[in-house]
């Protein structure tokens, strides 16, 4: 493959990329604060989003193996025919209808919309790599290319969303303190501020996750002192991982794929620990620079692994083929349905804690809950993951075993 093609691929995965870190990290928000409906609403739009998403993956997984060839191939009739109804219904989801009573219907419906839409896209745009090559090096550089792509469609969304909600935040001039907010709540609060400083509260985690990812922006308005820093934080995490993408392709290159996961997911443990132990700007900027290391690892690595998992099934089923769609959308249905629970569970741990909608202040309970949904909670399931990992059957010996054995079978 020349380096044209593999950028003419990898340029596709940006716009999904753009609008995709829009939603992970302002939807939540902006469904909260500026749609103003209840957090229980909110985390019923979003958990039934992102289950919709992913149910209809396996679906169309199932529609594009089943797709005949045409003149431009049998992936880009999907690809090319839902992009003008994805741009329509993603507009309509930042849009607030001029009524109050229906508009969690209105989310909820363009919600889902938005996620059929893009499934219809992106399912055979990431089956797209088993077919640019046979060659499982060609294919892991195409990937590597297109995780730099996507991570710097995830910068300039962050970038450019982030800026509007920092000027937005800057404008609404709240007040020092929420008057909605009961007078013992306020008591409690100014009881723990007069024994710590604004920084010390601070707890900010790595971005990989969804639940990260959906709270980092409430976490830094309403738990920390970093209204004024969270954008720059973010794109500080992006910057590092787009940069840190081809460190990884030659890691995996040289020790392995599995080793790489390991190294690369769970090297962002220690800072965090770090973070929570000497909580101060300075931490979180280091912190930023170092769990950018780690998306990248967690990004590229999984979508290296998927094509060996492809190679294995041929083997295993010689007189199976075209199921490349199947496999790959399972993959995002999963990782879909795993953002739809993370987003449900945590807007409604925000709803029992006592998020008050709206509001420029909230309860020291909040507060608490998005330390632990920022710090905590990503780092179990971390751990869990690298356990799982370990069940992963194909090493490197069994990937060269395949690759030799595919040779031979072609």
């Amino acid at each position: 493959l020349s380096v044209c093609s593999k950028l003419c691929f990898a340029i596709g995965g940006a716009p999904i990329q753009v609008a995709g870190s829009a939603t992970a990290f302002f939807l939540q928000i902006y469904l909260l604060d500026i749609a103003q409906i209840n957090p229980f609403h909110a985390s019923l739009v979003l958990f039934i989003g992102k289950a919709w998403g992913a149910a209809n993956d396996p679906i169309v997984g199932f529609f594009v193996s089943k797709s005949k060839w045409t003149k431009i191939g049998r992936l880009m009739p999907w690809m090319v025919g839902c992009t003008p109804f994805v741009v329509v219904s993603y507009f309509y989801l930042w849009f607030v209808p001029p009524f109050t009573s229906g508009k969690f219907i209105w989310y909820l419906g363009f919600y889902c919309l938005y996620q059929t839409l893009i499934t219809c896209f992106h399912v055979p745009y990431s089956a797209l790599t088993m077919f640019l090559s046979t060659d499982q090096k060609e294919r892991d550089s195409a990937t590597a290319y297109r995780m730099t792509m996507e991570v710097l469609g995830t910068l300039i969304g962050a970038a450019i969303q982030g800026q509007i909600v920092a000027s937005a935040h800057a404008s609404r001039h709240c007040p020092l303190y929420n008057t909605s907010i009961d007078a013992s709540a306020n008591a409690t609060e100014d009881s723990e501020s007069s024994n710590s400083t604004p920084s010390s509260t601070m707890t900010h985690d790595f971005l990989r996750q969804a639940m990260v990812q959906s709270n980092f922006v409430l976490f830094c308005t309403y738990a920390a002192d970093l209204r004024d820093h969270f954008q720059n934080i973010v794109l500080t995490i992006l910057m590092s991982a787009l940069v840190s993408i081809p460190f990884w392709q030659w890691f995996l290159q040289r020790f392995g794929k599995k080793t790489a996961a390991y190294c690369g997911i769970s090297w962002i443990i220690p800072f965090a620990v770090m973070l929570v132990s000497i909580p101060n700007i300075i931490v979180a900027y280091a912190v930023a620079l170092s769990s950018g290391l780690s998306v990248a690892a967690s990004l590229l690595l999984p979508w290296s692994m998927l094509p060996d998992v492809v190679d294995d099934f041929r083997l295993i089923n010689p007189h199976s083929k075209g199921h490349e769609a199947i496999f790959y959308s399972f993959y995002v249905f999963f990782t879909k349905f795993a953002a739809g629970v993370s987003l449900g569970v945590s807007t409604l741990c925000l709803e029992f804690a006592g998020y008050d909608t709206g509001a420029c202040k909230q309860p020291p309970h909040v507060a608490y809950i998005l330390k632990l949904l920022i710090g905590a909670a990503p780092v179990v399931f971390i751990v869990m993951g690298l356990v799982i990992l370990l069940l992963y059957p194909i090493t490197e010996e069994v990937r060269i075993r395949n690759k030799q054995s595919l040779s031979e079978l072609r």
